[in-house]
């Protein structure tokens, strides 16, 4: 398995819609368990030997790959609907964030770091 690290492209498809997002991971096992806890579910399939998809929403995966050679480099964001519930289901697995911010128009971001320093992010709108 693998762990998320790399963006692909701009994260859009040949059409301009969204396209899968890949990161790599150095040691499948722990990156696996640590993605299964973060998002909360077992991967939605395993296409080989060294890959791992979730779908977070209808069309919208996120899938790792053990590349140890590229694994730490990735950044990826996932704007969703209830930050901060997601965020304590998060605690309630085990996974901490790295870091929060917060932008002057009051949209907020949580930062999470897999075991090979790849940056996953979890964006919220403005508190009312």
């Amino acid at each position: 398995m693998a762990d998320v690290g790399e963006e692909v492209g701009n994260g859009l498809d040949e059409s301009g819609g969204p396209a899968d997002e890949r990161h790599s991971v150095g040691i499948a096992g722990r990156a696996l368990r640590w993605y299964e806890r973060l998002l909360g579910s077992e991967p939605a399939f395993l296409p080989n030997a060294t890959e791992a998809v979730w779908e977070l929403a209808e069309h919208r995966y996120l899938y790792i790959e053990e590349l140890p050679e590229r694994a730490g480099h990735g950044l990826h964001t996932v704007f969703v609907d209830e930050l901060d519930e997601r965020v304590e289901s998060i605690s309630a697995r085990g996974i901490e964030p790295a870091s929060r911010e917060t932008y002057g128009n009051g949209v907020r971001k949580v930062i999470y770091r897999d075991p090979d320093g790849n940056e996953i992010g979890f964006g919220g709108a403005p508190l009312e």
